[in-house]
């Protein structure tokens, strides 16, 4: 049941149906009254509910810089309505029985809402993910232990090229979830990171693999990438189409909490630059056996996570030579330039523009750098940035990439973005 979609197939499609039976029941009263005064009303209540909460959300707690979608704003304000229908209905009904079943009804209108907007968010692909349970390939790093003996890539060539896949090579990767990354230098409080470790990894001998450090988008965790990313299934596909080998990927916490955003920045919303620059890999040399070659090491992200890759790319280009930008943006935000510059530098616009990416790629020369971009083919805020941004990589000479995906700005983009561009980043990284 855990495995059940919940984006398609027969789930979805349900609830849906539940939902228009409730509203359709929500609406169908009796009574002059009802059609001329108490349904206009509930109608012009929820319109005048539905957008305080866009306000609030968009204006006030401001959870993403971006407005809400029409189709999120639609399927919220339906829920909206059937709650003040129910309520209107059950202040002006006697029925003992109706006043019992119209919160039920409301209650099928706000599930199938919900699944709506989960749908356009790919949020949460299955109820597992839903419901957070423990992925099925969980391990201990410190039970995994050290290997006695490692496969190495030779000078210039592919991991590829030496490994060959012993007889009890593992059908799938393992996923570390409780990886404590120490913010020896940034003091940055992180929350614990994810770790994808392929077949190649897990057994005897190990290879070195080249590394993927990935970063979510806001809101969000490292669970959101195994979650809603389906990261596990992803590189194992293309581990078992490799014998085994895939990079190694780890994914930190940039953000602190599920709501905060730092921006990727040294600043007054804290050190989340260095925390991933520095102490992010040192704690990779010490604790995993990968490749230590840093030309074979890359650094990824969606959204937010995406601008990030970014300006980690700019900012530490012998640390992560490679950059995978998904749907990121051309500068960091926090939804308009001068609250951004406000919240991180105290209104110093100077500070801020030394650390945006479009300006340092105008100021510095990444030799060995490249980058993949990609977006929703119908992301009409992010695909345009993402074409800025491409244009100022390749003025300054990285080898720059763009591609897209089906969809607009949401999961049905971000994993599958990933997925796509695995087959350049282990060019990139010297796997295969």
């Amino acid at each position: 049941m855990l495995t059940v979609s919940l984006l398609h197939g027969a789930v979805p499609f349900a609830v849906v149906g539940l939902a228009l039976a409730g509203l359709g029941w929500l609406i169908a009263a009796r009574g002059r009254r009802w059609w001329l005064r108490l349904l206009p009303l509930a109608v012009v209540l929820a319109a005048i509910g539905t957008t305080g909460i866009v306000l609030a959300v968009e204006k006030v707690w401001r959870p993403f810089p971006d407005a809400l979608p029409p189709e999120v704003v639609v399927s919220g304000g339906l829920g909206v309505f059937a709650l003040v229908a129910a309520v209107v209905r059950i202040a002006s009904t006697r029925s003992w029985w109706q006043r019992a079943a119209l919160p039920l009804a409301a209650i099928l209108v706000l599930v199938g809402a919900a699944s709506e907007i989960n749908r356009y968010y790919a949020e949460f692909p299955t109820a597992g993910a839903l419901m957070q349970v423990p992925l099925p390939n969980q391990i201990s790093l410190a039970k995994l232990g050290t290997a006695a003996q490692v496969i190495t890539p030779p000078p210039g060539g592919t991991i590829a090229s030496v490994w060959h896949a012993p007889a009890d090579l593992p059908a799938h990767g393992a996923v570390v979830a409780d990886a404590a990354i120490p913010a020896t230098v940034s003091g940055f409080h992180a929350r614990k990171a994810f770790v994808y470790l392929p077949p190649a990894y897990l057994t005897t001998p190990r290879a070195e693999l080249p590394v993927l450090v990935l970063t979510s988008g806001t809101p969000g965790s490292p669970h959101d990438w195994f979650g809603a990313g389906l990261l596990s299934e992803r590189l194992d596909r293309f581990a078992a189409a490799h014998h085994g080998l895939a990079p190694v990927v780890v994914v930190p916490d940039i953000l602190g909490s599920a709501f905060a955003n730092p921006l990727c920045l040294d600043s007054k919303l804290g050190k989340a630059a260095t925390y991933l620059d520095v102490d992010v890999p040192a704690w990779i040399h010490s604790a995993l056996q990968v490749d230590p070659d840093s030309r074979h090491w890359s650094v990824g992200g969606l959204s937010s996570g995406g601008t990030c890759a970014l300006q980690a790319g700019i900012r530490s280009p012998k640390t992560f030579p490679t950059i995978l930008d998904i749907s990121g943006q051309d500068e960091p935000t926090l939804g308009g330039h001068a609250r951004t510059v406000k919240a991180t530098f105290g209104g110093d616009n100077a500070k801020f523009r030394a650390v945006s990416p479009l300006v340092q790629l105008a100021h510095t020369k990444l030799p060995g750098s490249a980058a993949m971009l990609t977006a929703g083919n119908k992301d009409k805020i992010y695909g345009p940035q993402q074409k800025r941004v491409l244009a100022a990589l390749r003025k300054d000479g990285v080898p720059a990439q763009f591609t897209t995906v089906p969809g607009a700005h949401s999961w049905s983009v971000f994993g599958p973005a990933l997925e796509k561009s695995l087959p350049w980043l282990a060019s990139r990284l010297g796997l295969a």
